[in-house]
C-alpha cells in the first residue's frame, strides 16, 4: 500500500505526518527549519490529522479521531493502547504504565515500547515521566515533552 507524507510546522518544530489512504502511521517530530510543500493527491487522512494537530496546537482540540496504525508486538500495541487512556494533561509514570498493562516488572520495557511510538501526541507518551515525577526521554527532546505538557496544562486551566 502507498504511502504518503505531510509536513506541518508547530510551536516545537516542523511535525511529519506518514499514512495511507486510510491510516496515519507515524506522526514525528524532524529536524527541518521548515515544513516541506505537501506532495500531490496527499489523502484526506493526513489532511484531517493536520487540522486536528493544528487545533491541538490552538488548544482546541483534546482528543483526535483520525484512524491510526502501529505496528508492533502484541506487549507493544498493549502499551500505545494504554497510554492512550492518560487523559489530556495528566502523567503516569512507568511504573504505573507497567502495572496497568498487568506487568508490573516490566517497567524497562515499558520505557522502551515508550520510546518506539511512532505517533506522537496523538498516542501521548510525552504524558510518561519518571516515578520521581521527572521528566524522562522523549524521541522529540525533553524541551518538547516539557512544552506540550505546560500547553496542556494551560489549556486545561483556561477550560475549567
Amino acid at each position: 500500500m502507498e504511502t504518503y507524507k505531510l509536513d506541518m510546522e508547530t510551536p516545537v518544530g516542523v511535525i511529519e505526518i506518514v499514512g495511507t489512504e486510510k491510516v496515519i502511521q507515524s506522526i514525528l517530530f524532524v529536524e527541518r527549519e521548515v515544513a516541506q510543500l505537501p506532495e500531490p493527491n496527499v489523502p484526506d487522512v493526513l489532511r484531517q490529522c493536520k487540522e486536528e494537530l493544528d487545533a491541538y496546537f490552538r488548544g482546541e482540540r483534546m482528543t483526535f479521531t483520525f484512524p491510526i496504525e502501529q505496528v508492533g508486538t502484541p506487549f507493544q500495541r498493549d502499551v500505545w493502547s494504554t497510554l492512550q487512556t492518560i487523559p489530556y494533561a495528566e502523567t503516569a509514570s512507568y511504573r504505573e504504565l507497567a502495572e496497568r498493562v498487568k506487568r508490573p516488572t516490566a517497567v524497562r520495557a515499558v520505557g522502551a515500547t515508550n520510546g518506539r511510538n511512532k505517533l506522537s501526541i496523538v498516542v501521548p507518551c510525552h504524558r510518561v515521566i519518571g516515578s520521581n515525577g521527572k521528566l524522562t526521554g522523549y524521541a522529540g527532546g525533553l524541551w518538547r515533552k516539557e512544552w506540550l505538557l505546560h500547553h496542556e496544562k494551560q489549556v486545561a486551566h483556561q477550560t475549567q
